[in-house]
């Protein structure tokens, strides 16, 4: 009994943490604030111009997407500035990919965003 109390100690525990990372995160990353507020830009916008249900379904995979690998970015500059306060061209190498996958997909994000929302605001506009 007591094994199964500890362990959703545990696991109580390591929500805790992870919610902590994600709101420190949001409230310290510039570039994570950037991509709440135009994902919650683009949810409005996606009430106010009816997108579809599987519409919907690839705006918050892509949410998922942009999110998590901003939060994996800050994790791993942290680790890197952690470890060395020196310039070294691997921790550049380590901190520029971790960035270039995040604009990688902010990029993916936006081609398939634009597929998705200018037709219907064109439409909205122009009706």
């Amino acid at each position: 009994m007591r094994e199964t109390k500890d362990r959703k100690n545990k696991l109580y525990k390591s929500f805790g943490y992870a919610f902590e990372g994600i709101g420190n995160t949001i409230l310290h990353e510039r570039n994570m604030q950037i991509h709440c507020t135009v994902t919650v830009l683009v949810v409005i916008f996606g009430f106010i111009l009816k997108i579809s249900l599987l519409e919907w379904f690839v705006c918050l995979l892509l949410f998922a997407l942009v999110l998590s690998l901003e939060l994996v970015n800050t994790a791993l500059e942290a680790v890197v500035d952690l470890v060395t306060t020196e310039k070294k061209p691997l921790a550049k190498k380590a901190k520029d990919a971790a960035a270039g996958a995040v604009l990688m997909s902010a990029i993916i994000a936006a081609i398939l965003g634009g597929i998705i929302f200018f037709p219907k605001l064109w439409v909205f506009i122009f009706g």
